[in-house]
């Protein structure tokens, strides 16, 4: 169901001031992108795994009605975020399973009945999440469009669209920032995948 991104833009912001009709009526609307979202996500883990993509919509779809005070300034920047926020909770996730491991006795994750991670997998994880960080340092729209394409699932044309810039750029960009990616994570980590 696609509608028009004033409309999402319209629902978000009467969502922010309070009003619980604007939330329900922003459900079905932005659902079916935000499953689309998560099963780009899935489809990188291992084929046994019993992950319903369903989880990772409704924890991420939790975190963004959390969010307090944003100016939303549409559909684009609503699955930017959203994008983010998958990320942090694929992370969150990863962190804790890496814990487990470690025999740290600490909380589990709401997904851990469901969001089933090995452990190389979280390392993995955890790893790129470390190494993004590290090229936000030094170049901020490069790791935004690494997030954006590699966390978010958008295309080249919707990264663009949603940073501002052209697809040109997004292509360059993406190049440079996944041979900078693969360079910081072997010499980090000793990752060559």
């Amino acid at each position: 169901m696609e509608s028009a991104p004033e409309d999402v833009t319209l629902l978000l912001q009467s969502m922010n001031r309070g009003n619980s009709a604007a939330e329900a009526k922003l459900i079905p609307v932005i659902y079916d992108e935000l499953r689309r979202l998560a099963a780009y996500h899935m489809r990188r883990e291992r084929p046994d795994h019993t992950l319903q993509a369903t989880a990772l919509v409704h924890e991420a779809f939790l975190r963004l009605t959390r969010q307090k005070d944003v100016n939303w300034q549409g559909r684009a920047h609503f699955f930017g975020i959203a994008a983010r926020l998958m990320r942090q909770v694929l992370i969150d996730h990863a962190r804790g399973r890496l814990r487990e491991k470690r025999g740290s006795g600490g909380p589990k994750s709401p997904l851990d009945e469901v969001l089933l991670l090995t452990e190389a997998r979280s390392g993995e994880l955890v790893a790129v999440d470390a190494a993004l960080d590290r090229l936000a340092r030094l170049d901020a729209r490069q790791a935004r469009i690494v997030e954006l394409r590699f966390f978010g699932g958008l295309s080249v044309e919707e990264t663009a669209k949603f940073i501002g810039v052209s697809p040109k750029t997004v292509k360059r960009d993406w190049s440079v920032a996944k041979a900078w990616l693969y360079e910081d994570l072997r010499v980090h980590d000793g990752n060559d995948t």
